[in-house]
């Protein structure tokens, strides 16, 4: 059976091209680049040349500003708990309802510690309110965390206008964003674009590096705290021997990013197109969710009325075709999405949430594939369904 892998917002096959570069350094220059020998600087001078890389994608004259961590998670937790250790004399932060685990629960672990935290909400499309963002800042406000783009729906925040805003209401207000999603998908130019971010997190998994590396910018002169402590690697702000073959396969997928930055927009968004345009044809009552907000090229997420997103999947599963419900690090969760929760859509639907995500390693055909099988699988769980007319074709009391 052929598989038809559409989680690429979960986790994204290893490029050939980033294996190959990874490869003398799992083999023959396997050295610790902390080392004094000679065969050991050949190792330092790849992570150089890998923090080098890594500024350059995102427009960075700097590459001291780049701290390799070992995923997104890390990176968002040493850049939220590092702020607040390093500047103890503001207790308020600002987040949004919307935030992956990594952000939301990091957030709501400082609020059992007494910080005051406001959670944002969005409206039906998954858009952020600005009025209600600029009233959020305080006097004694001193992070605003938020997301570059949503995992679960691709829905794009403003971070240019919210970080500006941010510092043109206080300039010791500290921006940090969750960049995951967005990074390899639509360019991010830190200098040019994002002046006033302080802080962003990514990871490499997400654009086609291996599991277990990520990085964060943080600009020079942001006051914050080493998360790891006990070693001098990264400038002493991250202690822990370096994971060079996987520091090298992080900054090669970047460079292939940055060459694929057109194919992302133009043939993936083509087929996301393809596939929301088809799904809306065949299948009724289903709700596209954020399609009304700025969206990431290569994400759809669909909620089937009077179905069970669980259900759906299990029976793609059975021909081959890999989605999510949500976020792959809460699909173990039998809860509704917490995102969706905070969009607002429709009870009926809300447990019916299937998110197709693409990569440029997808085709036509795979399109083609779930288009021909989606359609008859929601029809046959709608077919178990309490809520479901089976005669009228539409949810009982409609």
């Amino acid at each position: 059976m052929n598989v038809v892998y559409v989680d690429n917002n979960a986790t994204t096959p290893v490029a050939p091209e980033v294996v190959a570069a990874m490869e003398p350094f799992l083999t023959t220059d396997y050295f610790n680049a902390s080392s004094m020998y000679e065969p050991a600087r050949k190792v330092a001078h790849a992570i150089a040349d890998a923090r080098q890389t890594t500024a350059r994608f995102f427009g960075l004259s700097d590459p001291g500003e780049i701290e390799f961590t070992s995923c997104a998670s890390e990176s968002d937790n040493a850049a939220i708990f590092g702020v607040v250790r390093a500047n103890p004399n503001r207790r308020h932060i600002v987040t949004t309802a919307v935030e992956h685990p990594a952000v939301l629960e990091v957030c709501r672990e400082l609020a059992r510690m007494d910080y005051d935290v406001t959670f944002l909400s969005v409206d039906r499309q998954g858009n952020l309110d600005l009025g209600e963002f600029i009233r959020a800042l305080r006097p004694d406000t001193l992070l605003v965390t938020i997301m570059h783009a949503n995992n679960e729906t691709g829905v794009v925040f403003p971070i240019e206008q919210l970080s500006r805003l941010t510092k043109e209401t206080d300039p010791a207000i500290i921006f940090h964003t969750d960049a995951t999603q967005s990074v390899g998908k639509i360019p991010i130019d830190l200098r040019r674009d994002f002046p006033n971010v302080d802080l962003l997190s990514f990871s490499g998994h997400k654009i086609h590096a291996p599991k277990g590396v990520g990085a964060l910018y943080l600009k020079r002169g942001v006051r914050c705290r080493p998360y790891l402590i006990g070693g001098h690697q990264e400038s002493g702000r991250r202690a822990g021997t370096e994971n060079v073959p996987y520091i090298v396969g992080l900054a090669k997928s970047l460079e292939l990013a940055a060459a694929g930055f057109d194919d992302e927009n133009t043939r993936v968004r083509g087929m996301r197109d393809r596939l929301e345009r088809e799904i809306e044809r065949r299948v009724p009552y289903i709700e596209v969710n954020g399609r009304g907000a700025p969206r990431l090229p290569n994400t759809l997420n669909v909620s089937c009325h009077c179905v069970e997103g669980e259900s759906l999947l299990f029976q793609m599963n059975e021909y081959g075709i890999c989605a999510s419900s949500g976020s792959a690090c809460t699909s173990g969760s039998l809860e509704p999405s917490h995102v969706l929760r905070a969009m607002q859509v429709p009870e009926a639907a809300v447990q019916g949430s299937i998110r197709f995500s693409f990569s440029r390693y997808n085709t036509e055909a795979d399109v083609d594939r779930i288009v021909e099988v989606f359609p008859e699988m929601v029809a046959n769980v709608r077919r178990l369904s309490p809520y479901w007319d089976q005669a009228a074709g539409a949810p009982r009391g409609v």
